[in-house]
């Protein structure tokens, strides 16, 4: 193996060491939130509640949404 090839292979090798790591990092992260959550089911309904509230498609401008959403004429 040439010296360029070895520094090659040694750079990718660290760079798949810090992704890994950062994964890691990341699935703790999301445990302590899920931990958190498990722990006190009121704080995961909030977040819930949020997200719905977030997801909701917006009506138009001005819309009223105790109208129906059909208008139906009468055709003589």
């Amino acid at each position: 193996m040439s010296d360029d090839v070895a520094h090659d292979a040694h750079e990718v090798v660290e760079h798949l060491q810090a992704a890994a790591l950062e994964l890691i990092a990341a699935a703790r992260a999301m445990l302590d939130i899920a931990e958190d959550m498990v722990k006190d089911p009121a704080q995961a309904m909030a977040v819930a509640s949020t997200l719905a509230h977030v997801a909701a498609p917006p009506g138009p401008p001005g819309a009223h949404h105790d109208r129906p959403r059909v208008q139906h004429i009468r055709v003589s």
